[in-house]
């Protein structure tokens, strides 16, 4: 597509999020190009592209399965992704991958390094694969991330949301996708640290990666298991696998992912997500100030339930605003 030079940037946004909706993925990469650009120019064109691909200009929350990918470094993921990716492919579903790479805290930048860790073919359109960085938000997701997956699921099938680190304040994953995985690496310790970190009660399924290493990987499949019992989760499943070829346990966990979205109320679920969405950029924004000035995280939260529930995020953010104006 070619733009004028006097094309405004929400003609611009709009324009690309009408071709997301037609599912023209081709427009994908220029859409989180303009998503990326934080100047004001760049988040006026964002909410228009959000418009375009809004449930009310879609007929209903956008298709995609949003599908997060968590865990610490070294656990396997970008493995784990390329296995996801190519069973995906061969079942003729198309995949947007977004890989969240920590940003240094002293320099501000990151390594944006899983575009080349993920195993795909390059020359597949149905595959996008995009490096993005936290940014320094905690939670592991900046607000480009959560705007770039919500553009994408009209235009794929399946949009994933990989990040590292897990822990109470690096859980905001679970706020944006439908299904979330964490991987486990067996005899790292990671159990204990879940269970202090409390991240137990954030995974719809838990990953043990190298399942091929024998009796760590089954030891490690059975303290998550009873750690899961001791928080009276029993029914979130523990799937063993292994990415080394011949892949193993890739299938069981792809048929939990889908069981697990099939039972999901979306709509529900969405709405929520871009609710939860916009208290985080708020918050980003205002800090703990601005949240007091609407009276606490919990008022904050009820002023956003009674909204409509078709506004997308960057609308909900302005009513917070415009309420914490009024406030003063």
């Amino acid at each position: 597509m070619s733009v004028g030079s006097g094309e405004t940037a929400e003609g611009r946004g709009a324009a690309l999020g009408r071709r997301l909706r037609e599912r023209d993925r081709f427009a994908a990469p220029p859409a989180l190009n303009l998503i990326e650009d934080r100047s004001l120019a760049g988040r006026e064109a964002a909410a228009a592209l959000l418009a375009e691909v809004s449930p009310a200009a879609l007929g209903g929350e956008a298709p995609a399965h949003l599908v997060g990918v968590t865990g610490p470094p070294g656990a396997g993921k970008s493995s784990l992704l390329s296995e996801l990716v190519s069973v995906w492919r061969a079942r003729g579903r198309t995949v947007a991958v977004l890989a969240v790479d920590p940003s240094s805290k002293r320099s501000g930048g990151s390594l944006l390094g899983d575009r080349a860790r993920i195993d795909h073919d390059p020359a597949d359109d149905g595959v996008l694969i995009r490096s993005t960085a936290a940014a320094g938000r905690l939670g592991g997701l900046a607000a480009p991330t959560r705007t770039a997956a919500q553009a994408l699921a009209s235009a794929f099938d399946v949009v994933v949301v990989e990040t590292v680190g897990v822990g109470q304040s690096e859980t905001e994953v679970e706020e944006l996708c439908d299904t979330v995985a964490v991987v486990v690496q067996p005899g790292s310790g990671d159990t204990l640290q879940f269970l202090k970190a409390g991240i137990m009660e954030v995974p719809d399924l838990l990953v043990v990666t190298k399942s091929d290493l024998g009796d760590v990987a089954r030891r490690a499949r059975r303290e998550l298991e009873g750690a899961l019992r001791s928080l009276g989760a029993a029914q979130t499943p523990v799937l063993a696998i292994s990415s080394l070829s011949p892949a193993q346990g890739i299938d069981e966990l792809l048929a939990g992912i889908d069981a697990h979205r099939a039972g999901l109320d979306v709509h529900s679920s969405r709405i929520l997500a871009r609710r939860l969405a916009a208290l985080s950029e708020f918050a980003a924004e205002h800090g703990e100030r601005g949240l007091r000035g609407l009276g606490g995280r919990r008022a904050a939260e009820r002023m956003l339930a009674e909204l409509d529930p078709a506004l997308e995020i960057p609308a909900l953010v302005a009513a917070l605003e415009s309420a914490a104006r009024g406030a003063r």
